[in-house]
């Protein structure tokens, strides 16, 4: 990585940051500027605003879990052993990048025309392999495609919202939290696609 990518990439770790203890409308460049230790022509020379920032946030973000993702399942053999790989990813990324993770649920709506359409199809994208999985557990095929978006976002929100709660620092490391919530869900989604 060169010099300028590092530059950036520390930039918007700074600015999901303070994004996170903010909130996105009530920071200023300014205030980015000050938190990154860089002038506002310095940081332009990076992005094109605080909208680009916040774009590029969300971008990297869901194009590294998805990458990350794809990489962990790529090595398991069994459909329950992928998902578990999935979730364990998603946990231990998210809980690696608590600031990103709170920007990208609570400032999901904060970008306007392109910018929100490319993340729309980054998320869109990351939650279609979540449904991917699940039916390759269920073996369904296409026609519980609904049933299985619930499964999937319900998934997400159990996952997405540690932020709130979780310390990884406690007592709880982040490999147990992972186990935990696999077993939480897929005890419960096998009980839900076997009901009629």
């Amino acid at each position: 990585m060169d010099s300028f990518d590092r530059r950036r990439d520390n930039l918007l770790a700074v600015a999901a940051r303070v994004f996170a203890a903010r909130g996105y409308d009530r920071t200023s460049m300014r205030d980015l500027a000050r938190a990154s230790a860089m002038s506002l022509a310095g940081m332009y020379y990076y992005v094109k605003g605080k909208e680009d920032l916040l774009r590029n946030i969300q971008r990297s973000c869901f194009e590294r879990v998805h990458q990350g993702a794809l990489d962990a399942v790529g090595g398991q053999t069994s459909a329950e052993e992928r998902l578990a790989a999935f979730i364990r990813h998603h946990v231990t990324f998210f809980a690696t990048h608590m600031a990103e993770m709170k920007v990208l649920s609570h400032e999901a709506e904060s970008l306007s025309g392109a910018a929100r359409a490319e993340v729309r199809r980054l998320k869109r994208g990351y939650v279609d392999l979540c449904v991917r999985l699940l039916a390759d557990l269920d073996g369904h095929g296409t026609s519980d495609r609904a049933r299985r978006q619930v499964a999937a976002y319900s998934l997400f929100g159990m996952m997405n919202w540690i932020y709130t709660w979780y310390d990884p620092d406690g007592p709880v490391g982040v490999d147990a939290l992972a186990d935990s919530m696999t077993r939480l869900f897929l005890n419960g989604y096998t009980v839900e696609v076997s009901l009629p």
